[in-house]
């Protein structure tokens, strides 16, 4: 069988580069005749091999082939490859990023058929990319570790004296979940008050909180299984899915407002194979494969025709329960690159001291 899978998540930063390296060169040739398409995308496994099957199965003559990885790391890659494409499709991440990725021409404009079924808000100008799910950034605990009492139920509890130190974060230079949770905390701070000044002081004071910022979900999840923290922002799906692996974990939907990330798809600019990318971006959001994202891998689907009874329990009850954050979401996107670079050099380990308060 041909190489076709990403490095582990939890693999070395040593090792992934080199598996990578391997993965593109196995999926440039084939030895069975069919169209090699590659896909790099943060989804992770359990979306990406449930794809990867049942696309074959719709389209035998192609070979799916994936790399996962973090979003952000997905746009450094692709800009680094411009001159020689390798990508033919990314899949997955934050609109934001991909409106950046547009706008430097690393992304080729393709419409699906489905276009229509998803909000005007999920269409990129210039058919750019297309919102395939709405991900969800929750608030995350061990429940094995905290009492269903103390748990948090909204971002500001996580700045509650009781989970002092014992705070987990993913990296957020390499997470566009991340990346849209901090650009929500200053975006809403400058609405309120005409300044950013109240969310750095909170983001530093978060940072103080802080005991590890972690490199990959899959270190985020056993972090917090065994203890080394308890709670955690993070995104819904990968909540589910952990708990129905049987982890301990519960989650609360903040009821000031969720930042909802329009999870996109787009077709990389020099596609190597853009006639098999093009079948990929017409089936990912079609009514078979939205539903199946929500049964079979919790993604909530972005298309607006799936009624509530083509929708699992989990999506019903979420979606009853969900308050989409009212904050200036393009300004997030805008100044994203900046304020990320601003708070890794200025906040990023030095909470503490920025945030006029003792470390924990």
């Amino acid at each position: 069988m041909s190489a076709r899978r990403s490095a582990s998540p939890s693999a070395s930063r040593f090792v992934r580069p080199l598996a990578l390296a391997l993965a593109l060169t196995a999926a440039s040739c084939t030895g069975d005749g069919r169209t090699p398409l590659v896909v790099y995308s943060p989804h992770g496994r359990d979306l990406l091999q449930l794809f990867e099957a049942e696309f074959e199965r719709a389209r035998p003559g192609i070979d799916f082939r994936f790399l996962d990885m973090g979003s952000q790391e997905v746009y450094d890659r692709i800009r680094s490859e411009r001159a020689n494409p390798q990508a033919d499709v990314w899949f997955g991440g934050p609109d934001a990023i991909f409106a950046r990725a547009a706008a430097e021409g690393l992304l080729a404009p393709l419409r699906p058929a489905w276009a229509e079924a998803v909000p005007e808000a999920s269409r990129a100008p210039g058919d750019f990319y297309f919102g395939t799910y709405r991900t969800l950034p929750v608030v995350v605990w061990n429940s094995a570790a905290v009492d269903a009492a103390a748990a948090p139920a909204d971002w500001e509890d996580l700045l509650a004296p009781r989970f002092a130190g014992r705070l987990l974060v993913r990296d957020p230079m390499a997470s566009g979940v991340m990346r849209t949770f901090f650009g929500y905390v200053l975006a809403r701070a400058e609405a309120d008050t005409g300044s950013t000044d109240a969310g750095w002081a909170w983001l530093a004071r978060l940072d103080a909180a802080t005991r590890d910022y972690v490199a990959n979900p899959a270190l985020l999840f056993e972090k917090l299984a065994r203890g080394e923290g308890d709670v955690t922002v993070w995104e819904l799906t990968d909540v589910l899915l952990h708990r129905a692996a049987g982890d301990s974990l519960g989650f609360a939907l903040p009821a000031s407002g969720t930042p909802v990330i329009d999870d996109s798809v787009a077709l990389v600019a020099g596609a190597p194979h853009a006639a098999a990318a093009a079948e990929f971006l017409d089936w990912v959001g079609s009514l078979e494969a939205q539903s199946l994202a929500a049964e079979r891998a919790f993604r909530l689907p972005a298309r607006q025709d799936l009624t509530a009874d083509r929708l699992p329990e989990w999506a019903r009850e979420v979606l009853a329960q969900l308050v989409v954050a009212d904050y200036d979401a393009d300004r997030a996107a805008a100044q994203g690159p900046a304020w990320m670079s601003r708070w890794d050099e200025q906040v990023r380990g030095r909470g503490a001291a920025a945030a006029g308060v003792l470390a924990p």
